[in-house]
Formats: C-alpha cells, structure tokens, sequence
C-alpha cells in the first residue's frame, strides 16, 4: 500500500502551485479495476464519493460549515476548471452522510458535473437536504458503504475516490484500518479531511492527533492524501483544496516525514480502546 501524505496546512501558496499544475499532470491508478463495467456506463474522469460526518460530536455549527464547505468547493472556478482539463471533461460525484454502523444516508445520489450548471445544480441538491444528526462514528462502516456505491454508479471511472471527513476516530462497527485495506486493494483512494477545530473533550471521546490517526488508519491508495482542518475560517478553502487534488489527481508538496514514521504513531483502534473504558465491553468491533 502507498503511505499517504499528510498536510498540515492549507494557504494561498497551495492553490497557486494548483492553479499552475492541473493542467498539466493526471494520475491514473495503476492496476485500478473498475467497478461498474456495463457496456451503458458512462467514461468519466473520477468517480468520487463524499462521506461526510454527522454524529453528536459536530455540533450544528460544524456541521454547517461542513456542508457550505462542499458547496462552495464545487462551484468554484477552478474546480470547474480542474474538470474541463480532465480527459473526459466530466466527473460523477454522489455525496452521503454517516454516524454510526447503521447510519448511512445518500443525500444526493450519482450526479455528472461537466459545467456550471450541472454544478449548480449539485450544490443546490445538498444544500437544501434537511441536516440530521445521530449517535457513534463508524468510519469503517461509511467505508465499506461508500465501496458499495461504485458497483451500480452508471460511471466508468479512471479514477475511484471516497474522500472521507469528520471529527472522531472509529468507535464501533468493524475495525478501521482492515476495512481501508480491504478497500486500497481494489484500485480506490481514500482521502482524509480530519477536522480539529474543538478542544480535545472525554465526553465526546476526542483523540490528539486525528489527522495522524487518518493517515495511518483511514486514507491509503493510488496518491492518497489527508488535509486537515485546524480553524473554522480554513474550512471552506481545505475542502475546495482537497476537491482540486481529487479531480486533478495530483498530490500537494508533502511536509517532510521522519524515518520514524514508517513506524506505527498512533493504535488504529484507540477509537475502541476509549469506548471500551468508557462503556465496556459491550460493542461489537468485527
């Protein structure tokens, strides 16, 4: 499996060095199988699921701001750009929302973007989609739902990418990094939007070191990258950020990791660990 890359921050600097390279370099996953091979699919240049964050621990506001953020990014002049330079010139997006193992729910089906409108026209899906919120997060149990939705998408993808957001490490379902291997192995991307914009809080079994958590236990594939979120007014920037990297397919200059990293930093089932403190062994992590 190739090492993810993790990014600390997120600024102008960025966006330019995008804005000069999209246009000239794609990547395509070598060995990548796709998913939906009927003869009526339709070629695009990704296939990309959003998987967004709605347990008790994203509080209204976040989850607001989470939203706006996919909004925004999607109607942006250089997203649409990013599309138009791809070889198809149109990608397929659907975009689900997750807490729990039980608790996954597509609130805007498969839809093509190949132009303003048909971006408009996806913003203005999500947006007005009434919010929810429900109980546990269950990263792995998104995951293994977001895979499923490649199978009958009605697209043929060169590329297949979840990008994934939230604020918790897995809690219950199956275990996390089994499921991202599981996953990888297929030719999918993973991609992390880690947000630590709270103060660390027990009740709410908060861990230090999310983003790190992501990279080593959730995002992993063909140029897999995490970009996390540290201040509210950075939120909508990272999210189109990260939607650029996605379409472009190209990976941000990485911050320099240490040897040491290629040793475990942090338990891919601390997530576990604290729920079982917490409320003991009553959960189910297979």
């Amino acid at each position: 499996m190739r090492r993810s890359r993790l990014f600390g921050a997120v600024g102008g600097g960025l966006c330019a060095a995008l804005c000069a390279a999209y246009a000239l370099v794609a990547y395509a996953a070598p060995h990548a199988r796709l998913a939906d091979l009927k003869p009526s699919a339709i070629p695009v240049d990704v296939e990309l699921v959003l998987a967004v964050d709605i347990s008790y621990s994203m509080d209204p506001d976040e989850q607001a701001l989470q939203r706006e953020g996919y909004i925004q990014a999607l109607t942006s002049r250089e997203f649409l750009t990013a599309i138009r330079e791809g070889g198809h010139g149109k990608i397929a997006v659907t975009y689900f929302e997750w807490a729990g193992p039980a608790t996954q729910k597509v609130v805007m089906p498969w839809r093509v973007i190949d132009g303003p409108e048909a971006a408009d026209a996806v913003a203005a899906e999500i947006a007005r989609a009434p919010t929810s919120r429900a109980s546990r997060t269950s990263i792995s149990s998104a995951l293994k739902f977001a895979r499923t939705l490649f199978d009958d998408s009605g697209y043929r993808g060169v590329r297949r990418v979840i990008d994934v957001s939230g604020d918790g490490a897995n809690n219950s379902g199956p275990l996390v990094a089994p499921v991202r291997d599981e996953i990888v192995k297929e030719g999918i991307t993973i991609n992390g939007l880690p947000i630590l914009l709270k103060r660390l809080n027990y009740a709410t079994m908060d861990i230090e070191d999310l983003d790190v958590y992501y990279e080593d236990c959730v995002t992993g594939g063909p140029g897999a990258f995490v970009i996390p979120i540290r201040e509210r007014e950075k939120f909508v920037e990272a999210t189109r950020q990260k939607l650029l990297l996605e379409i472009a397919g190209l990976q941000p200059e990485p911050k320099v990791i240490p040897a040491s990293a290629d040793k475990p930093r942090i338990s891919c089932t601390i997530g576990e660990k604290i729920w079982r403190e917490r409320w003991g062994d009553g959960m189910d992590f297979r």
